[in-house]
């Protein structure tokens, strides 16, 4: 899996968890997920879930803050350091 597939992947599940109904032409790779409130406190515990059970992540043993979780594209460079779903 590509870091586009997983780009375009999280994007879609962002908007459709998130920004249902809304304008998400803003929402590129850099965009700031948490600082702009799209994602807050509970939609990050969501979020992590869904990565979990998507592209097989274990946040066991991830040290994370949310630098990872800022923006798109901190998102895909967790996913593909620490997956082994995204690395097959």
């Amino acid at each position: 899996m590509t870091s586009k597939d997983i780009a375009a992947e999280i994007r879609a599940y962002v908007v459709a968890e998130y920004l249902a109904g809304e304008d998400a032409s803003d929402l590129t790779g850099d965009y700031a997920l948490i600082d702009s409130g799209v994602i807050d406190s509970l939609g990050l515990i969501r979020l992590i879930s869904h990565l979990t059970e998507t592209y097989q992540v274990s946040f066991d043993d991830i040290e994370f803050g949310p630098e990872n979780f800022r923006s798109l594209d901190a998102i895909v460079d967790l996913v593909r350091t620490n997956s082994a779903a995204a690395a097959a």
